[in-house]
C-alpha cells in the first residue's frame, strides 16, 4: 500500500510541476491560451493544453505580445520573425533618391519663318528653288500671254511669286493682223468671136490672207498668229486637211507650211499624227525629214505662203 501512495503521489506532484511550468499566451482576438509547447511549424504552433488537449494555433492569431515572447526563444524565432511587425521608428530607411544634372541640347531662339530660312543651309537652298521656280514660271507666263520676256523675268525678279501672279492676271494683247495691199494686177478680158470684147467682166488679185483664188492651182499667202485664233485639234483639222494625209493636195503641194514655235521655225511637210493637246508633224531639217512633237501651247505662228514667194 505504501508503494501505491508513492506512485500516486509522485505522479501528483509531477502534474503540479508540469501546471507550473505551462505557459500563458495572449490571441489577437483578446483571449489567452495557457499550455506547453510540443511543437513549431512554418504554419503555427501546437500546444498541450490543462485539460489534456492539444491544439493547432496559427501565427497569424497570436498577439505581437505573444509574438515577441516566443521570439525570445532561439528554436521558434526563425518562425515567428516575418510575423512580428516593425515599428515605423525601427524600419530601415530607404535612400534618398540622388537626381543627376544632364546635358540638354538648347532649343534654338523663337524666330519668324523667313527668319528661320534664312538662318540655316535647307532653308537657303529651298528659298533658292522657290526663286528659281519663279523664274521659270516667269519665262512661261511671258511665252503664253505674249509678254516681253525681259521684262516679265525683270520684275519677277524683284517681285517673287507676286510679278508673275500679276502678269497672269493681265490681258492678253491681240495683235492686229497687217494688212498688206493688194498687188494691181491688169483686168483680164474675154472676148466672144464676132463680137467686141466686153470691159465689164474682168478678175482682180486677191489679198493675203483671204480664201485661195479660184482656177489659180496655187493657194494665196495666209498668217495665222496666237491671240487671234486659237490652235487646237479642231482649228488644224478644219484650216489644213490638205496637209494631213500621206500626199498633198494640188493646192497645198505648191504651199509652203511654217510652224512658228518658242525654240524656232519648223517647215511643215506634213501632218502624220493629231490629237488634243498636241501633234506630230514631219519637218524639213536641210536635207533630212524628221517626224517633231509640237504642242498646241508652244505655237505662236502658222504660215502658209506659195513656194515661189
Amino acid at each position: 500500500m505504501r508503494n501505491i501512495s508513492g506512485i500516486i503521489f509522485s505522479f501528483w506532484l509531477c502534474g503540479l510541476l508540469l501546471n507550473s511550468r505551462a505557459d500563458t499566451f495572449p490571441l489577437a482576438d483578446g483571449a489567452a491560451l495557457t499550455g506547453d509547447v510540443v511543437k513549431t511549424t512554418d504554419a503555427g504552433m501546437m500546444l498541450h493544453l490543462a485539460d489534456n488537449t492539444y491544439t493547432n494555433v496559427p501565427w497569424t492569431k497570436f498577439s505581437q505580445e505573444a509574438l515577441k515572447q516566443l521570439s525570445s526563444q532561439p528554436k521558434i524565432k526563425p518562425f515567428v520573425e516575418p510575423f512580428i511587425e516593425i515599428p515605423l521608428s525601427e524600419r530601415p530607411q530607404k535612400p534618398a533618391v540622388k537626381i543627376n544634372e544632364v546635358s540638354r541640347l538648347e532649343l534654338p531662339p523663337r524666330q519668324s519663318l523667313l527668319g528661320a530660312l534664312f538662318s540655316s543651309s535647307p532653308g537657303l537652298f529651298a528659298l533658292l528653288l522657290l526663286y528659281a521656280a519663279n523664274l521659270y514660271a516667269a519665262y512661261e507666263i511671258a511665252v503664253v500671254r505674249l509678254r516681253p520676256k525681259g521684262l516679265v523675268l525683270g520684275v519677277a525678279a524683284v517681285l517673287p511669286i507676286l510679278g508673275p501672279i500679276l502678269f497672269i492676271a493681265l490681258p492678253q494683247p491681240v495683235q492686229a493682223a497687217p494688212v498688206e495691199a493688194a498687188p494691181e494686177v491688169d483686168p483680164v478680158t474675154f472676148a466672144v468671136p464676132g463680137e467686141p470684147a466686153s470691159e465689164d467682166l474682168h478678175v482682180t488679185g486677191v489679198t493675203p490672207g483671204s480664201a485661195p483664188a479660184a482656177n489659180t492651182g496655187q493657194a494665196a499667202g495666209q498668217v495665222f498668229k496666237r491671240g487671234q485664233f486659237t490652235f487646237n485639234r479642231r482649228f488644224i483639222e478644219s484650216k489644213f486637211p490638205g496637209f494631213m494625209g500621206q500626199t498633198r493636195g494640188a493646192a497645198e503641194a505648191q504651199s509652203v507650211f511654217i510652224l512658228t514655235t518658242a525654240s524656232g521655225p519648223l517647215i511643215v511637210e506634213r501632218i502624220t499624227q493629231i490629237a488634243a493637246a498636241d501633234m506630230q508633224v514631219q519637218v524639213v531639217l536641210g536635207e533630212t525629214r524628221q517626224e517633231v512633237t509640237v504642242p498646241f501651247a508652244d505655237i505662236q505662228e502658222i504660215q502658209i505662203r506659195p513656194k515661189d514667194a
